[in-house]
Order: C-alpha cells, then structure tokens, then sequence
C-alpha cells in the first residue's frame, strides 16, 4: 500500500472509530477469509441488518449484525492472518502519530480489531448495493 494514502489519512480528521474502520478495511485482502464463506456470512449479516430497520443506517461495533458476523468469521487463524496485516501497516505508519495511535489500539485489542474487521465488510457491502 503507498504510503501516501496513510498520509491521507493522517490529515483527514475521521473520527477515531472511523479510522479504526478504514485501516481495518485496507487490509481486508490481506485477511485469510474464504470469499464463498465471506459471502454467506455477509449476506445473513445484511438480512439481520436489514430486519432492523434502515439497512443503510450508520454501523458500529455494536451493532447486532456486526457482532454476529464477527462471531461467525472467527477463528485463531483469521485473527492471527488480520493481526500481522495490521502490523505490515502499522510499519509502513512510522512518523503518523494519529494513523499509529489507531493501529495501536487495535492490534493491542484483538477483540476491537476483529470486530472492526466486521464493520468493514459491512461497510463494504453496504458501498457496492
């Protein structure tokens, strides 16, 4: 990933749990998730999402189709495949005080980073309908 799309990020002025969200979504390819499965997954979180209201409202951790998806995708080694994606980026991060400080927060909160992973895809998903 070029260094300057950090850069970008450095200055846009996100809010810190959107930029948790961002940095988790460029390296959503970089997490070993099997794209059948991904898909599957996805779409019963965009029902669950859907069953509540607005699908297109705003997402967060806490939101019940986030944490359901998080719960289904898990496992050890899809944790450990976004954990080292995180650490690749956070080396290319060096000097980015705001874009490292949120790195940091999720690779010392697997929990948070895995649950992010899922708004991401949600996220995701909701861009391209």
């Amino acid at each position: 990933m070029p260094r300057s799309r950090l850069e970008e990020l450095e200055s846009s002025g996100l809010a810190s749990s959107e930029l948790l969200v961002v940095l988790t979504w460029l390296v959503l390819d970089d997490v070993d998730l099997d794209p059948a499965e991904r898909k599957a997954a996805l779409r019963r979180a965009m029902l669950v999402l859907a069953a509540g209201g607005d699908p297109h409202r705003e997402i967060d951790h806490d939101t019940v189709a986030a944490i359901r998806l998080a719960e289904e995708l898990d496992s050890p080694a899809r944790r450990e495949s976004l954990a080292r994606a995180l650490a690749a980026l956070d080396m290319q991060a060096k000097g980015l005080t705001t874009v490292s400080e949120a790195l940091t927060a999720l690779q010392g909160d697997p929990d948070l980073a895995w649950r992010t992973l899922a708004v991401a895809l949600l996220a995701d998903e909701l861009a391209e309908e």
